[in-house]
């Protein structure tokens, strides 16, 4: 697990690009541009193809998480995750409640828990999550206020994703210049890396 975590954090560092797929048609899209993505997250399916979608991009060696309130059928108690981490087998989860990252950490799961920014009161949230329990990345909702990821980034060396708002690569860039690790974007335009803009 430790191996496999550092190597998809520096692909993460490396790549910087998260693809964010919310309907089986951008799967082509997605594994056309492997080189250019530090990963997947899968936003679609359910519990009776979700294997399937995961092993799809395990075969081509794309990390793939799974968003878990997004797949449907899915029960995230011990019992749920325990089938997910032995079964499915994804890389790690996304999630935005700090029981499951609990759990899927247990499981032997790389962790990103999302937050939304919408007020003071969510800086706080990241703040209480950090102190009770370690996700392995944090996920920042809407990239459209950069600044904020300074702010977070302040509070933890836990690496940063971004996303949420995002309509053009210079919209990314300003989030980079704060310190996020990486952007992640259900738009297919922007998981490739425009040419003024090699990988990090």
């Amino acid at each position: 697990m430790a191996n496999s975590k550092q190597a998809f954090l520096d692909r993460l560092a490396h790549l910087g690009v998260i693809a964010a797929i919310k309907e089986p048609k951008h799967f082509e899209t997605a594994l056309g541009l492997k080189e250019q993505l530090s990963g997947v997250f899968l936003m679609t399916g359910n519990i009776g193809v979700i294997k399937r979608y995961t092993d799809l991009f395990h075969e081509h060696d794309l990390p793939v998480f799974l968003h878990l309130e997004k797949i449907g059928g899915l029960c995230t108690d011990a019992y749920g995750l325990d089938y997910l981490a032995k079964t499915v087998r994804p890389t790690g989860v996304v999630t935005t409640k700090t029981s499951v990252v609990k759990t899927a950490q247990k499981l032997g799961l790389i962790t990103i828990q999302r937050f939304f920014l919408v007020d003071t009161e969510g800086l706080d949230n990241i703040a209480k999550s950090i102190e009770s329990v370690r996700p392995d990345i944090i996920e920042v909702m809407p990239a459209r206020i950069p600044e904020m990821i300074g702010r977070v980034k302040e509070m933890t060396n836990i690496p940063i994703i971004t996303g949420g708002l995002l309509y053009e690569w210079e919209h990314a860039e300003a989030c980079f210049r704060q310190g996020t690790t990486a952007v992640s974007s259900s738009k297919p335009e922007l998981w490739r890396r425009p040419a003024h803009m090699p990988s990090k």
